[in-house]
């Protein structure tokens, strides 16, 4: 039997063929025609986003704007690498695109999720600073330091995908199987996102970080800042009640979207891991193909292929979602006490906050109600 770069035995190849055989029924039939639809949707929905931010909104933008904006893109660029990855998992299963395409695409995809994660937090982030904190708000927040930090992080971002360009890689069929086929799956180039058996504790370590750094501190701190948002919507005097619930609904549309699309993704992702390295470290002790397939843990795969297919509705939510907040949490500067009109400055200059998304609702009993 051969052994695999660590010395220790590996796994045989034909319970790798009909362990591949079973798992792909399952992309093939379900996944790519979703990636499609999602990729359309997305496309028309961010593309539309950033036209009305482009046509509408006043120069420079509203610290909110700039980081709504930038969420669009994000949402954009990862939608865009949706097209080659449902081609690649149309029946049969083959990369057509060389191995740097391979590692490319798989980068972009989770660079551009974690900037997804990143501007959701600081659009949070802007919310509660201008709930909470509104005297700063208007003294020393200005577009120039959103800019700072969305390129911040788009940074963060690169540097956290970054691994994936080296566990990211190109699987090719040995010589003599055939010509890549449905019936001849094996025969087929595949791009694996994820790392060989031998690379695998490497990996789950790297998804565990992603985890931890890219989905469960950003969601924390969007829930610490949403809460403080809801108290202060709750404390004001000014708003009714129907306008209260108007925008609880929303903000508990934005968390409901986050723990219903990125948190479940990561949590499959890293139990899918830990499914195949139980396999793997298993296989080469099968006696047989068919102990081999009674040995799959198919829970976490296709929870984990389910969820790469459901997580991307959340790139085609978050335009409604972003604009939508936009007219809803406006209720807030006519009747909570302590808001001035960024649109009225004291100076009489506009400052290009047409349309913020960020309401600073704390009250400010010195100041009179516009």
């Amino acid at each position: 039997m051969a052994a695999n770069h660590s010395g220790a035995k590996a796994c045989p190849v034909n319970f790798l063929v009909a362990a591949d055989h079973i798992l792909n029924t399952f992309q093939g039939d379900f996944l790519w025609p979703i990636l499609v639809v999602e990729f359309l949707v997305a496309v028309a929905s961010n593309g539309l986003a950033l036209y009305r931010f482009s046509t509408l909104e006043q120069r420079p933008w509203h610290p909110a704007v700039v980081f709504s904006a930038q969420l669009a893109v994000s949402d954009l660029l990862c939608a865009l690498t949706l097209p080659p990855l449902a081609a690649y998992l149309y029946p049969p299963k083959h990369w057509r695109y060389g191995e740097a395409m391979c590692r490319l695409e798989r980068f972009l995809f989770t660079c551009n999720l974690l900037g997804s994660v990143i501007f959701i937090t600081c659009i949070s982030l802007n919310r509660y600073v201008g709930i909470v904190h509104p005297f700063f708000t208007r003294s020393y927040l200005r577009p120039k330091h959103a800019w700072a930090l969305s390129a911040t992080g788009w940074v963060l971002a690169a540097l956290l995908a970054a691994p994936t360009l080296s566990f990211s890689h190109l699987k090719r069929p040995q010589q003599g199987v055939g010509t890549c086929s449905v019936a001849r799956p094996e025969a087929c180039i595949k791009c694996l996102g994820t790392a060989d058996s031998h690379r695998l504790a490497a990996y789950r370590a790297y998804s565990l970080v992603l985890a931890g750094l890219g989905c469960v501190l950003p969601l924390l701190l969007t829930l610490a800042a949403y809460g403080a948002l809801g108290l202060a919507v709750l404390r004001s005097t000014g708003m009714t009640a129907a306008e209260k619930l108007r925008v609880a609904a929303l903000v508990a549309s934005g968390v409901a979207l986050y723990t219903s699309s990125y948190v479940p993704y990561h949590i499959m992702r890293v139990l899918n891991v830990e499914a195949r390295r139980r396999w793997d470290s298993h296989c080469p002790n099968f006696t047989d193909v068919g102990q081999a397939m009674a040995a799959l843990e198919l829970g976490p795969y296709v929870g984990y292929q389910a969820m790469r297919g459901l997580m991307p509705l959340a790139f085609c939510i978050h335009p409604l979602l972003y604009m939508a907040v936009v007219p809803s949490l406006g209720c807030c500067r006519q009747h909570c006490p302590g808001y001035r009109d960024s649109r009225r400055p004291e100076d009489g200059k506009s400052t290009g906050q047409a349309l913020p998304l960020n309401a600073t609702a704390t009250p400010e009993p010195s100041e009179p109600v516009p």
